[in-house]
């Protein structure tokens, strides 16, 4: 395959078959994952699991997926990418079909496990299927098109929800994504088949290790609010995810062929974009699964509503991704286009600290539309800038750790922002319960509501403004670290 940066997309044998099936997984799952979120409230009176239960339906999503998205990926690498994908696309639709027709919480969850492990191979899978299939300037556009297409399906995944919960109930808003489910299948078939030239043996111990920290780092982030921090069970779940971390350093640098090859965080540029990555998630992820419950209760907006709110922020991401790649591809420095795109992040965060029960739409629009022009701006240059830091036989391993960190990252910050929702209102109203409640949209109609409304408010504040000023440290830090790389790289081409 050639090196030459000069080479297009339409000159890669079977790209743009393999670009357009890729895509369509890029824009089903976002799609899924945005709208899950407006869902969450009439779930929880359906269900009657309003509290952490119901909102286990968005965390099950994105722990599944970024506790597996490493594992496929270096996976892909040893058995085949486009088997990953195909795979994946398979568990998705299961899952999706699954959660449309589930009778409880419990079964419910569990398809939303499986859609997540379904969305793990779909997304490493058709990153390290991009990295393979194009290089130079062609790999930067098509990652650029993959982060607008993502873009797309953020945008388009509220208002679809929501539409389909209004008019024929949440359930069809699980089911509806069954059809591209199909059509992802159907795609592979269509894509070549690209894996490392020596197949790898499989670190199983290592997949197994990683795995069981994340899970246990998630079950303790989210338990950490109802039964307190100081909780015996909460310690043990921090004390084994440290246990396992050190277990899985142990093993990554004794095996043959790891799932993780350590010697990647060694290198400045690659773990600035790592960060960059980390910060674009948990600087969007909070907002685009919580906000929705706000605008429901205490706002009083129908979920159809709340749907065309959340298109404000998602619509920037399906024109910035594009922009930054231009930026890039016309010889712009990355490091102040991801500085100024994490800014932008931080700065949204901030603004968004207006909410108010009464808030109207075009009050959100300013710090929404920031928000989202910053996450799309970053997004459209992460992936392919990451990818030049690492050498061609490393790109599956390059791509599950971006997703990984990406989705571990969403799934963290769901943990987080929820528990540090619920523990201040818990300060605040004295009660674990009512507080979770209430923190996911579900105000009981008491004369205390006010009040509730009032409380939910400062939290949402204190919450938001948290978010900026870690968003703009992180800001500095990714441009120190982006910038000492490429000033030591004499021979980075930060063009392709």
């Amino acid at each position: 395959m050639s090196e030459d940066t000069s080479t297009s997309i339409r000159s890669v044998p079977h790209g743009g078959v393999t670009l357009a099936v890729v895509l369509v997984g890029f824009l089903a799952l976002p799609m899924s994952m945005s709208g899950a979120g407006v869902a969450v409230p009439r779930i929880g009176a359906d269900l009657d699991a309003s509290g952490p239960a119901a909102q286990w339906v968005v965390t099950a999503y994105f722990l599944t997926a970024s506790s597996f998205m490493l594992v496929a990926g270096s996976l892909g690498d040893a058995i085949g990418r486009r088997r990953i994908y195909r795979t994946g696309a398979v568990a998705f639709t299961l899952g999706c079909l699954g959660a449309a027709f589930a009778p409880n919480i419990a079964v419910l969850l569990t398809a939303r496990v499986l859609t997540g492990l379904g969305a793990a191979g779909v997304m490493a899978g058709g990153g390290a299927i991009l990295g393979a299939t194009f290089t130079g300037a062609a790999r930067a556009r098509a990652f650029a098109a993959m982060g607008t297409t993502s873009g797309l399906g953020l945008a388009l995944g509220p208002s679809f929800s929501g539409w389909l919960v209004d008019g024929l109930g949440w359930r069809l808003g699980f089911g509806a994504f069954v059809v591209p489910g199909l059509a992802l299948i159907a795609g592979t078939w269509l894509m070549r088949e690209t894996r490392a030239e020596q197949s790898p043996r499989i670190d199983i111990a290592g997949a197994t290790v990683f795995v069981a920290g994340l899970a246990a780092l998630m079950l303790g982030v989210t338990q950490g609010s109802s039964l307190g921090w100081a909780s015996p069970i909460v310690l043990i779940l921090l004390i084994g995810v440290l246990f396992l971390l050190g277990v899985f350093v142990v093993i990554e640098r004794r095996a043959a062929n790891p799932i993780l090859n350590l010697s990647l965080l060694r290198r400045r540029g690659f773990m600035g974009w790592l960060l960059a990555a980390i910060t674009m998630s948990i600087g969007f992820g909070g907002v685009l699964n919580f906000l929705p419950s706000y605008l429901q209760d205490p706002v009083g907006m129908t979920a159809a509503s709340t749907g065309l709110v959340m298109i404000l922020p998602t619509l920037p991401m399906m024109v910035m991704p594009t922009v930054g790649g231009f930026l890039i591809g016309k010889g712009f420095s990355p490091v102040p286009v991801i500085t100024t795109a994490l800014l932008a992040i931080a700065g949204g965060n901030a603004w968004l600290a207006i909410l108010h029960p009464a808030i109207t739409p075009l009050q959100l629009a300013g710090p929404l539309v920031l928000l989202g022009a910053g996450v799309g701006l970053a997004s459209g240059i992460i992936d392919a800038q990451a990818m030049n830091e690492v050498g061609e036989k490393q790109v599956g391993m390059a791509a599950g750790m971006l997703n990984t960190v990406r989705g571990t990252s969403n799934a963290l910050i769901l943990g987080l922002f929820g528990s540090a929702l619920i523990a201040i209102l818990t300060g605040k109203i004295n009660s674990t319960s009512l507080a979770g409640q209430v923190a996911t949209g579900n105000l009981p109609d008491t004369t205390d509501v006010e009040f509730l409304a009032e409380q939910l408010t400062d939290t949402w504040r204190i919450v938001l403004i948290t978010l900026a000023a870690i968003c703009g440290l992180a800001a500095i830090v990714t441009s120190a670290l982006v910038s000492r790389s490429r000033s030591h790289s004499g021979t980075t081409d930060w063009n392709t």
